[in-house]
């Protein structure tokens, strides 16, 4: 909801201001100047991106206009953790077989669909639960293979807000190219009528402002939407493995999901006695 009413106040005020100054909308209505410069953009991205990156980028903009990531879903991951952690606590680590090679089916983290619906975050708690099932692995070395793991992850998540940034730079220069395109056309009427003339000028200078709106009103924003979402599933992960290091510690459960809860930004951290009564119930 945010982001449609960011849209609304930005292109109404454009509109509002274009036609209290005696602007008129028609005028603005250019279909071939729209055609080249979303045209030659989405033909660029088309080009620069591998299918992979193209399909996270449509996934991406159906998540942008979603529920988010809210103080529930960190707190959903938290107390998977806990239940995850617990059994490992109570019953070792090798009772968590069944729900970390089969996830879909298992009774815990179907008790967490906010979780669930991130199989980026599910692949990498349940991996790296398998590798500290596989053998004793000392918290130096987890947490430099988490490290080197989260620093992949965030490179492949922010491929889709690169991409949509890179051709959101491009747009002015597209825009450039559908103008001159534009004066080109109207080149071709010297001579003609003065009114005629105008009228194709206008339609030209149409593609430089198309460009321009595009890239600071459209693409820039949305790459930088897809951003933070990326931002906070990797808080998320950050998180996740700061209780996975810690648990490797030999810390107390709670002590390990404060080390994960720290990782979180003030506007998701729970305090700890909220932390605690989360988890016990009270």
């Amino acid at each position: 909801m945010q982001i449609i009413i960011g849209f609304i106040i930005v292109f109404g005020s454009i509109v509002y201001g274009y036609t209290h100054a005696s602007g008129r909308l028609l005028a603005l209505w250019q279909p071939a100047e729209y055609i080249i410069i979303l045209g030659a953009g989405f033909g660029a991205m088309v080009i620069s991106n591998p299918p992979y990156v193209l399909k996270n980028i449509l996934t991406r903009l159906k998540m942008m206009f979603g529920k988010g990531y809210t103080e529930a879903y960190f707190k959903s991951v938290l107390e998977l953790m806990f239940e995850l952690l617990e059994i490992i606590r109570k019953d070792g680590i090798k009772k968590l077989d069944d729900h970390i090679e089969n996830p879909q089916n298992s009774s815990i983290f179907n008790k967490y669909p906010e979780v669930t619906r991130s199989n980026v975050l599910v692949s990498f708690i349940t991996d790296n639960l398998r590798m500290m099932a596989m053998g004793k692995m000392n918290h130096h070395d987890l947490e430099a293979v988490l490290e080197l793991e989260l620093h992949t992850l965030e490179d492949d998540l922010m491929r889709p807000s690169k991409a949509l940034g890179k051709v959101g730079e491009a747009m002015p220069g597209f825009g450039i190219v559908a103008a001159v395109l534009g004066i080109v056309v109207t080149m071709q009427s010297i001579g003609g009528d003065l009114a005629l003339i105008g009228v194709k000028v206008a339609a030209a200078l149409v593609g430089t402002f198309f460009g321009i709106l595009m890239c600071y009103a459209v693409f820039e924003p949305i790459a930088a939407s897809i951003a933070n979402q990326v931002k906070k599933e990797m808080m998320a992960m950050h998180m996740v493995s700061a209780i996975l290091v810690s648990q490797a510690q030999g810390k107390p459960t709670l002590l390990a999901l404060d080390a994960g809860r720290k990782v979180l930004h003030s506007e998701f951290k729970p305090s700890f006695a909220t932390m605690e009564n989360w988890m016990t119930g009270q």
